[in-house]
Formats: C-alpha cells, sequence, structure tokens
C-alpha cells in the first residue's frame, strides 16, 4: 500500500501517519525529517534549503523529486510506503506519478486531513520546532491553500482522494480513514 497524507502544518499528519505505517507495516516517510535531518548534518541539501526552511518556504521541485527518486528505491519502500510532506503541488503530483511509473510502482490514495485554518495556526504554534515562530506558520499556511490545496482536485480527479475532518480527537480521525482506507488484500493480489 502507498499512501499520501496531505494537509496543513498541525494537521496531524505525523500523528495519523505513525498508526498508519505501524499498522501496515511501512514506512513513514516524512519529506521534512529528510531535509531536516540533511540541515542538522550540514549535508550540501541540507545547507542549501536551510534558508527556504526557516523561512516557511517551498522547496524546487527538481531537489525534492530527486530526494523521493532516491528514498523511494530503498529496500524498505519496495512493499509499500506513506508520504508526508510531499507531494505539496498538483506539479508535484505529476512528477510523483511519473517517477512512480519509472520505478514501478503507483499511489493507492491520499489522505487529506482537513483542518481551518486557526486550528492549524494554534496547533502549530504549540509545536516546539524551530521553524514554527509566527511568521514562518503564516507562510506555510498561505503556501497551503495558494499551491496545496488545489492538489486536491488532482487526486479526487483520479478516485484516489480520501477526505477526512483532521480537528477531531486523534481516535477519531484514525477510525474514519480506517474505514475508508482501500482494502489492502485487495491490493496485493493485483500486485500493486
Amino acid at each position: 500500500m502507498r499512501f499520501i497524507m496531505l494537509g496543513g502544518p498541525g494537521a496531524g499528519k505525523g500523528t495519523q501517519a505513525k498508526r498508519i505505517t505501524r499498522a501496515l507495516s511501512i514506512p513513514w516517510i516524512s519529506t521534512g525529517d529528510l531535509l531536516y535531518r540533511a540541515i542538522e548534518a550540514h549535508t550540501p541539501l541540507g545547507d542549501a534549503v536551510r534558508p527556504l526552511v526557516e523561512k516557511g518556504e517551498l522547496i524546487d521541485d527538481s531537489t525534492m523529486i530527486d530526494l523521493m527518486r532516491d528514498r523511494l528505491q530503498k529496500p524498505d519502500a519496495q512493499r509499500g510506503w506513506l508520504l508526508d510532506g510531499y507531494p505539496r503541488t498538483a506539479f508535484q503530483a505529476e512528477e510523483l506519478d511519473f517517477l512512480l511509473d519509472d520505478i514501478h510502482q503507483q499511489v493507492d490514495c491520499a489522505i487529506w486531513l482537513d483542518v481551518p485554518k486557526p486550528t492549524l495556526i494554534a496547533r502549530s504554534l504549540e509545536r516546539s520546532r524551530s521553524d514554527d515562530n509566527p511568521e514562518a506558520v503564516e507562510r506555510r499556511i498561505e503556501l497551503l491553500y495558494e499551491r496545496t490545496v488545489p492538489i486536491l482536485d488532482y487526486y479526487d480527479y483520479r478516485k484516489k482522494l480520501i477526505r477526512v475532518d483532521g480537528s477531531r480527537p486523534p481516535d477519531e480521525v484514525a477510525a474514519e480513514i480506517q474505514s475508508k482506507l482501500p482494502n489492502p488484500s485487495a491490493s496485493a493480489s493485483t500486485g500493486s
């Protein structure tokens, strides 16, 4: 099973991703974590993206697709994965589909955690990450509405979008996601 977790900063993507990946024994691939590790390790990629991450800006598409190509071909990702933080635009979703075709994989569904803007802001500011200052949070939410929300049409058109009210308690959100996920045994029997 291959999933994409979508939602704004503070929507609960990480909480739900942990539950899904634990239940299905697939890796949770957080692009934020990949980028933060690169920044902390002072790799060339980390040094290049640090100023953008600190301002809440999106990383350029070619850097992100290279990062995805490398990560999705690791042995632990061959049985499935959950992407958190990528794709963030309809263009990136299309590029991801091209990449997945190239490496003989496909997305089973995209899960959208729908959370109102004031809740996203409050939850984000409660976290303790260094880049969760009010200006960066506002910018990330602005970018969510400008660039990420149109991705919903991309996956909806392909009948791969699951919409969930992410403003409820985590257990309720998890139960709704579970009830809407494709049947893993059907997917396994088709070889996807």
